[in-house]
């Protein structure tokens, strides 16, 4: 029986299902990809005047890509959008001020100091006002000098929140149920894992958390939640960026599914089957999976050519049924720790993978082997034909200073061009053109040397 289980904990228990055409309800939908990107679907009942008309959408992201709105009545497909404005110019002290010349203005100085009149200008922290009494004109030092300033009553057209203001054209006017869809940057999600690797190094439970971070400058009520996966491309002003962005799927063990997966375009879409709120300025981690007993293997490569002496450690698993997973893994960083014999965990180090889909092998580089250690040289190098054909031999020599415990060591060479081994003391295989390898099992407390040939073509 498959083990491996994706988790949403929320405090939020009610099912609620993703848009449909059909739906009839206010709410707001949320996709959300890994590099600061979603996209927003937001229905509300809406007063649209009859006719051509204003009408005002509060609240949006402060972050919204303002070119990608979408509006559609869902009362009535024939309301339209004329034209759109986004008012991102939010009310501050400096834009009363400036809603406020030719008006009357009362400022208080530090020093008990009245000054009562018209408002001529203002800027770069000075205030010009022309003296009710007397007409005459004053310059007053912002900063540390002024204390309050007094407005008579509240200029018409400041906007206090992100306002779209759209041009409508509607029949039948009155309350309209619409839906307004944009894209906007500054929320994205990552995911990270906890790795607890078992006694004997043959296995490990897997866990992992997603992270939601919402720097988009607003809140989204109630959402419901959608996670997308696939390398999307978006076009940048200077050139083109590709979007890394995967979703979850799976069930809570013993509970119904709590996500719902589809096949969209060439992406996977989940759709998280209850809504959750999600705060500006908010980072909130969920629990995305679960995965016990999950068989893997610790590994040892050596790469002369590239890492010296060092002898890298790795943990491999494979994400399938049979192994408790095959589900799909989104990228993000591992941190792997292991139970010392006084029952703490203490961490044994830390990798990033690539989103990886079911049936295929996760690979962890945990870190480089204490106690082992390789050493590489070049032995000869012939010319058999000029600037053709070369023989080059190489020794490489594996120390394995653990006192009772054998290890096998993958021994990685590189090769170029057309190459064939002409003389090894183990048997070669190859994984790709440029890359030859050796497995070696060395005894403990033991030396062991591979020594090969290769004949290169150019």
């Amino acid at each position: 029986m498959t083990r491996f289980t994706f988790v949403f904990t929320l405090l939020v228990v009610l099912s609620v299902p993703a848009f449909s055409q059909e739906e009839k309800d206010e709410g707001v939908q949320i996709t959300v990809y890994n590099n600061d990107l979603a996209v927003v679907k937001d229905r509300r009942k809406m007063e649209i005047p009859e006719g051509i008309g204003k009408v005002e959408f509060t609240d949006v992201a402060t972050r919204i890509d303002a070119t990608s709105v979408r509006f559609e009545s869902l009362t009535d497909p024939n309301t339209s959008v004329l034209e759109q404005n986004y008012e991102y110019d939010l009310v501050g002290p400096s834009k009363l001020l400036e809603k406020y010349i030719d008006e009357q203005v009362r400022l208080f100085t530090k020093d008990g100091e009245l000054h009562e009149g018209k408002l001529l200008s203002q800027a770069e922290g000075q205030i010009v006002l022309q003296e009710e009494e007397d007409g005459q004109i004053k310059i007053v030092t912002g900063g540390e000098n002024i204390y309050r300033v007094e407005l008579m009553s509240l200029p018409e057209g400041l906007i206090t929140r992100p306002t779209l203001v759209w041009e409508t054209r509607s029949e039948k006017g009155g309350e309209q149920l619409c839906q307004v869809s944009y894209m906007t940057n500054g929320i994205g999600w990552s995911a990270d894992y906890l790795a607890v690797v078992n006694e004997d190094d043959t296995g490990l439970d897997l866990t992992g958390w997603v992270t939601l971070d919402n720097q988009s400058g607003a809140t989204y009520e109630q959402a419901k939640l959608k996670l997308i996966a696939g390398d999307v491309q978006r076009v940048q002003e200077r050139g083109v960026q590709k979007m890394r962005a995967f979703a979850m799927e799976d069930s809570v063990a013993a509970a119904p599914p709590q996500f719902e997966e589809k096949s969209f375009f060439e992406y996977h879409l989940y759709t998280l089957q209850r809504p959750t709120t999600i705060k500006q300025a908010q980072t909130k981690q969920v629990q995305l999976l679960s995965a016990d007993d999950v068989k893997g293997e610790k590994t040892y490569t050596y790469n002369g050519s590239r890492n010296g002496e060092k002898v890298e450690v790795k943990m491999k698993f494979k994400n399938s049924e049979e192994n408790n997973m095959g589900m799909p893994l989104p990228g993000g960083k591992v941190r792997a720790f292991k139970m010392d014999s006084d029952g703490s965990l203490e961490f044994v180090g830390e990798d990033r993978i690539d989103h990886t889909p079911r049936q295929e092998e996760v690979e962890l580089k945990l870190g480089n082997a204490f106690d082992i250690v390789g050493e590489r040289k070049q032995t000869d190098h012939k010319t058999i034909v000029q600037n053709r054909i070369n023989e080059d031999s190489y020794e490489i020599e594996l120390r394995n200073r653990k006192k009772d415990e054998a290890v096998t060591i993958r021994v990685e060479e590189p090769v170029w061009g057309d190459w064939e081994v002409i003389q090894s003391s183990e048997k070669p295989q190859t994984e790709d053109a440029n890359t030859l390898y050796f497995e070696v099992d060395v005894p403990a407390d033991t030396v062991k040397t591979v020594t090969y040939t290769v004949r290169t073509k150019r």
